[in-house]
């Protein structure tokens, strides 16, 4: 009988799950999502799969947890770990757009305010110029009709990718929004800063009056310019996951 194959992880792709685990928890620490959302990232040297974690709050998500999967949301070595049911949304979207190289799913409260009162996203600071090439609106209903609003399998997640198109953030109604990058670092500053913006708009919309909007070419620049300084707030954001975690271990070892 043929010995089974050991399952061997690279350097590289050692150090891009690493990165991935700190996401999952820097999304959870920043109030992006919460016992619910995922963050996946474009396998590092094969294009064709991808990186998620198993069904498990991001906020637990360990190195152990990191699945690969195809294109087609299939596991290529699943060793008994249960996926996400919404992990169609990762592969149709890599497969869709090429320039993507991470994906997450998030439930931020603010944004799931416009997603249901079908009003888009419109940068009002520079952070959020990604939002200038618009904020389509996904509306599982329209297409499937009545489901439990989850999107689990290949033809629900081929159609969100569609309504996605060239965008940075899609709305989904009654469930929350979709960023994506073209890196892990982009995706999750833009998940964050989608939420920061809605609750801006949302406050400035109150207030009454026109709204001036950050977009044309100052938003071409802003959103180049922010690409480019990704690892400043990545950093802090890290940084502070480091701190919670250890004072939490701290905390453990003395009890």
């Amino acid at each position: 009988m043929a010995a089974k194959r050991k399952y061997v992880r690279s350097d590289e792709l050692r150090a891009a799950i690493a990165d991935l685990v700190d996401a999952n928890h820097i999304i959870a620490d920043q109030g992006v999502v919460d016992g619910f959302g995922h963050v996946s990232m474009r396998h590092p040297t094969n294009p064709l799969r991808y990186l998620l974690s198993k069904n498990v709050a991001p906020e637990q998500v360990s190195a152990a947890d990191i699945m690969e999967f195809d294109l087609d949301s299939v596991p290529i070595d699943a060793r008994g770990r249960s996926p996400y049911l919404e992990r169609f949304i990762h592969g149709a979207i890599y497969k869709a757009r090429p320039d993507v190289n991470s994906v997450i799913n998030a439930h931020s409260p603010w944004v799931l305010s416009f997603a249901a009162n079908k009003i888009p996203l419109r940068p009002m600071h520079n952070k959020a110029a990604f939002l200038a090439g618009g904020t389509p609106i996904f509306d599982i209903r329209d297409h499937f009709g009545a489901t439990n609003m989850l999107v689990t399998t290949p033809e629900q997640a081929e159609a969100l990718a569609r309504a996605l198109g060239g965008s940075a953030v899609l709305l989904y109604r009654g469930h929350g929004h979709v960023a994506v990058g073209p890196s892990l670092r982009v995706a999750v500053f833009r998940a964050y800063y989608a939420e920061f913006n809605a609750r801006l708009q949302a406050r400035s919309m109150a207030l009454g009056g026109p709204i001036t909007f950050v977009e044309g070419e100052e938003a071409v620049l802003a959103d180049e310019t922010m690409q480019r300084v990704d690892t400043r707030p990545w950093d802090l954001w890290k940084a502070k996951v480091k701190a919670k975690s250890k004072g939490t271990s701290s905390g453990r070892a003395r009890r």
